[in-house]
């Protein structure tokens, strides 16, 4: 299968590191002109060098906006007006037991997780209904169906995620646009990383230990028994942005190891 994403412009937002870049990354490499988006200008700029360099031909702009407001949104918005596919992969995680899960930290979960997504779209789809074809994605997570009692409102936001894309696919049903949600498990991210070595330090153990012990600790499921890289799962997003994916909407589609225990 050869995809080719030549003449397609896309936006992946909270795309400077870890599985947000991976996905920019398989993207230029498929031909399409990326939207790289960060909260900082340093970071935008720093993720543009690092795809060039790996992607030589890789056509990339950068925005700098935060996507946690509707100004920010819409700062971005203003920047890019239209777009053929958007990816949106913005959001944070903090282990927080649920009795101390206050208002405000359930709030900006909600912000950046979901609304973030729900503005992009809102103003993106209408131009894709319009001109017949288009790709949204919501990267969800494995977590929406494992709430994780250690970050309860992370899980729930990436339930709302689950919702969001199926309802919007039925919005745009017939149109040429596709929505769908991407389900990775734990990945190899510069941010799991950090936390494996500050708990393979903590434990005295090394960081392949500790990863082995997380697995078994927490997600004893898995049929694969090790992280992910952010490029197996950027590879799904790859191809669910193609054109090869055009019957593939409304979907959950996983890419967490066999994590799940569910054959549906």
């Amino acid at each position: 299968m050869q995809i080719d994403l030549s003449g397609k412009r896309a936006i992946v937002t909270g795309s400077t590191a870890g599985i947000g870049l991976a996905i920019v990354e398989g993207l230029a490499r498929a031909g399409a002109e990326v939207v790289i988006n960060g909260r900082k200008q340093d970071t935008v700029d720093a993720a543009i060098k690092a795809v060039k360099e790996k992607v030589s031909d890789a056509r990339l702009s950068g925005v700098a906006a935060d996507l946690s407001s509707a100004e920010g949104t819409q700062k971005l918005i203003d920047a890019v007006p239209e777009v053929d596919i958007l990816v949106n992969n913005l959001g944070i995680y903090e282990e927080t037991p649920f009795f101390d899960i206050e208002d405000d930290a359930w709030e900006e979960m909600f912000q950046v997780n979901v609304m973030s997504g729900v503005r992009l779209s809102r103003h993106y789809a209408k131009g894709m209904k319009e001109r017949g074809w288009g790709r949204i994605q919501f990267i969800s997570s494995e977590s929406a169906l494992n709430i994780p009692t250690a970050m309860m409102h992370y899980g729930v936001s990436k339930a709302a995620l689950q919702g969001l894309s199926r309802g919007l696919a039925k919005v745009l049903a017939e149109t040429g646009v596709t929505v769908n949600s991407i389900l990775p498990g734990p990945t190899r991210t510069e941010g799991v990383q950090e936390m494996l070595e500050e708990h393979a330090k903590e434990r005295d153990v090394s960081v392949d230990e500790m990863e082995t012990l997380f697995l078994e600790e927490n997600r004893a499921s898995s049929l694969i028994m090790r992280l992910a890289t952010p490029e197996e799962v950027a590879n799904l997003c790859v191809y669910t942005a193609s054109p090869q994916a055009s019957a593939t909407t409304g979907a959950a589609l996983r890419v967490e190891g066999g994590i799940v225990e569910s054959i549906t």
